[in-house]
């Protein structure tokens, strides 16, 4: 399927809220991952990074991920190659973790939620199916709180939810899905469910926002060195947990 002329006009344009907002959250997962070796490798005495606070700060990160990189898709010029660059990542983030063995590798971590996450929504755009407006992201956010506890075989609301079949918590099969089954471990685990919807919600807003077009502040928007960041936060993924474990290593030894 060809783009149109509007559209491949869409695809060049750079959205600059969307590199800050990343580099902020790029930031947080630095500070998130720093907190979590210094506890949980090095030993270091941090009481307060411990469930709740633990869990909503790492929410508040992968969230925000999955939302902008889903609202970055109308932009793309490929969301093939994206999906791709995202898959060879997470392959070498988990055969690194893997040899390594400093902790529990990596398996179905965010850059494999990204890359199958940008993988359906190029697909979903290819058939003219990606969700666009405020009330199919409304629909896709719903169906993401109501499959948040799918990896406890639970699925809907209180009352309103289903127990899923215990031969079906049992396989050894879906952890890519979501159902990571018995004995299943890693240190990063985010399937393509419930968190396809998060980011189905962003592409959604994001094919809305490109239609009508970003606002002069929105596209350029800067904020130094978080812009930078932002635009290149696979790298920064990438490099920065082999930096801070050596660092842990040092405080540690």
């Amino acid at each position: 399927m060809e783009k149109t002329s509007s559209q491949h006009e869409r695809s060049r344009v750079r959205v600059g809220v969307f590199d800050v907002v990343r580099g902020i959250a790029v930031v947080s997962m630095v500070l998130f991952h720093l907190c979590y070796d210094l506890r949980f490798i090095a030993g270091v005495d941090l009481p307060w990074f411990a469930p709740p606070l633990q869990g909503a700060w790492s929410a508040s990160i992968s969230w925000t991920f999955l939302f902008v990189a889903g609202c970055m898709c109308p932009l793309s010029r490929s969301n093939l190659r994206r999906a791709l660059q995202y898959g060879a990542a997470a392959l070498l983030i988990w055969a690194v973790t893997t040899v390594v063995a400093v902790d529990t590798p990596i398996s179905f971590g965010i850059i494999y939620c990204m890359a199958a996450c940008t993988l359906v929504a190029w697909a979903l755009g290819r058939i003219r199916a990606l969700p666009s407006g405020p009330v199919a992201a409304a629909v896709m956010l719903v169906a993401f709180l109501a499959l948040l506890d799918l990896r406890e075989g639970f699925v809907g609301f209180g009352q309103m939810g289903i127990e899923l079949p215990r031969e079906l918590l049992e396989s050894p099969w879906l952890a890519w899905l979501g159902i990571p089954g018995p004995g299943f471990a890693s240190g990063d685990y985010y399937p393509l469910l419930p968190y396809l919807f998060m980011y189905l919600a962003g592409a959604a807003m994001g094919s809305w926002w490109a239609a009508r077009g970003y606002p002069v502040w929105a596209r350029s928007a800067r904020l130094e060195p978080l812009t930078w960041i932002g635009r290149h936060a696979l790298l920064v993924y990438v490099a920065h947990q082999p930096l801070l474990l050596a660092l842990t290593m040092l405080i540690a030894a």
